[in-house]
């Protein structure tokens, strides 16, 4: 399928799906602004190499489905966020999972942070189309972001899909976390051997792993991880150290 043809493609509703998953389902609104959101994607991508995931359906389960199945633990939304929670996307890349979590979530303030010019510049453009009003950019590298005192400790949430060493993505999340919140990272596989890799990170930066979650999505059957820790004291002030030396030299 060409990318002239994509750009029209539909969606799938899945209305079934992210009931049985999430025990939620978008309304005709949020399901008009996650074709939108697809639509803007495609046409993005023509520019930008944004993404690599452009079949309608690969789209809904990989950037829609698994944004949103990254805060439901237990198939329940993370306590307090219809309400309004602060959260931070750290790498953003083309807006996920931030963009979706705004989407549904319109009492929350979503910022989402990444490192490239060009990305920024893009999802400012999305979110003026989506008039996604309680959400914003953040140009910059985690590891300065995470020292700054307007950043640093001020978010109830920290959403950070793995694409690094685990422990780096624990030394970008907790630092920006506020005592008692949390930080989500998202992840493919998963062994024994990361997980007390990353027990002595968080441990080190004022965290607590509270639970590792495995499921799998709901068309591929791919295995997904996700890993919810939580802040319960502050993180040392050493911490993010600088750029480039959480993914070089992991804690």
């Amino acid at each position: 399928m060409d990318l002239e043809s994509l750009a029209i493609a539909n969606l799938p509703e899945m209305a079934e799906i992210w009931q049985k998953t999430l025990n939620w389902q978008p309304t005709i609104l949020q399901e008009s602004q996650f074709q939108q959101l697809y639509q803007l994607i495609i046409a993005g991508n023509r520019q930008l190499n944004l993404t690599r995931i452009t079949e309608p359906d690969e789209f809904w389960e990989k950037h829609l489905w698994d944004s949103l199945r990254g805060i439901a633990p237990k198939q329940v939304f993370i306590p307090g966020i219809e309400q309004g929670k602060r959260i931070i996307d750290i790498g953003t890349g083309a807006g996920f999972p931030g963009i979706p979590i705004s989407l549904i979530f319109p009492n929350s303030q979503v910022t989402l942070l990444d490192s490239t010019g060009k990305k920024i510049t893009f999802i400012e453009t999305v979110l003026s189309a989506l008039t996604l009003n309680n959400a914003k950019t953040l140009l910059g590298r985690v590891e300065e972001i995470g020292q700054q005192i307007q950043h640093r400790q001020q978010y109830d949430l920290a959403v950070i899909r793995a694409v690094s060493n685990v422990s780096a993505c624990a030394e970008y999340s907790l630092p920006l976390v506020r005592k008692g919140g949390l930080a989500v990272i998202y992840r493919g596989t998963w062994t024994q051997a990361e997980n007390e890799s990353l027990e002595a990170a968080v441990e080190q930066l004022g965290g607590v792993i509270e639970l590792i979650e495995e499921f799998s999505t709901p068309l591929s059957n791919s295995i997904r991880h996700c890993l919810y820790l939580r802040k319960v004291s502050s993180t040392p002030i050493s911490f993010p150290r600088g750029v480039g030396i959480p993914n070089q030299k992991p804690i």
